[in-house]
Order: structure tokens, then sequence, then C-alpha cells
């Protein structure tokens, strides 16, 4: 699923980011309302993921969503 789709279908969506990421919470969620970049800043904060390997947990989880 390409981000376009993601972003689009947020609310459906937000389940599968929980599952993936369950330090994220429903506050966070609402936050980044679908934007890639707060999700990578979310998980840079949540996980301690550098810049680079957020961006490559979002990749790797957006091709299998």
């Amino acid at each position: 699923m390409n981000w376009d789709q993601i972003e689009g279908n947020w609310k459906q969506a937000k389940g599968k980011v929980k599952q993936q990421w369950g330090k994220l919470t429903d506050d966070d969620l609402a936050l980044i309302d679908g934007k890639r970049d707060e999700l990578a800043g979310r998980l840079q904060e949540r996980y301690g993921y550098a810049k680079d390997e957020a961006e490559r947990e979002i990749d790797t989880w957006a091709g299998r969503a």
C-alpha cells in the first residue's frame, strides 16, 4: 500500500499502526493523522529510532499493509 492510500484511509490504518507499534498512544495516532513525517517523528520519540531507521520501519510496514 502506498502512503497516499494509508493517509486516505487513516481511520482503518490506525489499528494496523497500533498493532505494529504498540508504544504509540491514541493521542499519538490522533496527532499523526496520516502524516508520514509525524509517524516517523513519533517512532523516533517512542522507540529511540534514528530518522533513517524510522523511515525504513515505515517503508517495510507500508509494503506489508
